[in-house]
C-alpha cells in the first residue's frame, strides 16, 4: 500500500507540474485552477490515498461503481463530480452522494434530477454539459447537448428546485469540425461560458481536459481540469 501510495504521490506531483506551467503560460493565477481526479474503475482504496494527498476533488462516470465507493469514503473531505453519460433509472442513486453532476444534457434530465434532489434534501450542482460534435438540436456522440440547446437548459436548471446552475463541461470531440483541435474546442467552450455568465453570473465553473489536452484547457480558462490516467496511471482494474 505504500508503494501505491508513494506511486500516486509521484504521479500528482508531476500533474500538479504541469497545471503550474500551464497557468504560469496562461498568465493564470494556479489557485484559479481545480484539480479534479477521475477515479472511475479503480479502489476506494485508491481514493483514501488520494484524501492522505490532499486531493478533495474526485469524479465517477457510471454510478455502480459510484455508489459503493462513495458509501465507503462518505468519512472523507471530498466533493465527488459524476461526469458519464446519466440515465433517469440512475438519477436517485446519483442524487445520494454526489455533490455535482457535469453531465446534464437534456430536460427530462434536469427534471429527474431536480425530483431527486429535493427527495434527498439536496442540492445539486449541475453543469450543462455541450457536445462540440453535435449537430443543431442533436446530442453528441459523447453525450453533451448541442451549443444552441445551451439557453434552454440553463434556464431548466436555473429554475429547478434543488438544483444549481455551476456552470459548463465538454469533452474535446473526436468528430466534427473541432476533431484534433482541442485548444479551439476549448476556446468554443469558454464563448458559450461567457455568453452563459452574462444571464447567469454565478455559472463561473468550465470543466474542460483530461490526462493528455490539460495544458489547452487551462490556456482557454478552464477552471477544473479532470485527470485520471495521468494520476492513477496503467494499473489492473476493477473488473
Amino acid at each position: 500500500m505504500m508503494d501505491r501510495k508513494a506511486e500516486l504521490a509521484a504521479n500528482l506531483a508531476r500533474v500538479e507540474e504541469r497545471i503550474a506551467a500551464a497557468c504560469a503560460a496562461a498568465g493564470r493565477k494556479r489557485d484559479e485552477v481545480t484539480l479534479i481526479v477521475v477515479t472511475k474503475t479503480y479502489p476506494a482504496s485508491d481514493v483514501r490515498l488520494l484524501a492522505d494527498l490532499g486531493v478533495r476533488h474526485v469524479a465517477e462516470n457510471r454510478d455502480q461503481d459510484a455508489a459503493p465507493k462513495a458509501a465507503a469514503c462518505a468519512d472523507l473531505p471530498l466533493t465527488w463530480h459524476f461526469v458519464g453519460q446519466l440515465q433517469t433509472n440512475k438519477v436517485r442513486s446519483v442524487a445520494g452522494y454526489a455533490h455535482v453532476v457535469q453531465s446534464v444534457d437534456r430536460p427530462k434530465l434536469v427534471t429527474a434530477l431536480s425530483a431527486a434532489a429535493e427527495k434527498a434534501e439536496r442540492e445539486l450542482g449541475a453543469l450543462v454539459q455541450i457536445a462540440l460534435d453535435a449537430g443543431t438540436g442533436e446530442r453528441g456522440e459523447r453525450g453533451g447537448a448541442a451549443p444552441d440547446l445551451l439557453g434552454e437548459l440553463a434556464d431548466a436548471i436555473a429554475g429547478a428546485p434543488g438544483l444549481r446552475l455551476d456552470g459548463l463541461m465538454t469533452v474535446a470531440p473526436l468528430a466534427g469540425p473541432y476533431a484534433g483541435r482541442e485548444q479551439a474546442a476549448f476556446e468554443r467552450l469558454m464563448e458559450l461560458s461567457s455568453g452563459l455568465r452574462a444571464v447567469h453570473p454565478a455559472a463561473t465553473m468550465v470543466s474542460a481536459g483530461m490526462s493528455a489536452d490539460l495544458e489547452q484547457a487551462i490556456l482557454a480558462g478552464a477552471t477544473h481540469v479532470r485527470v485520471g490516467t495521468a494520476v492513477l496511471g496503467a494499473r489492473p482494474r476493477l473488473g
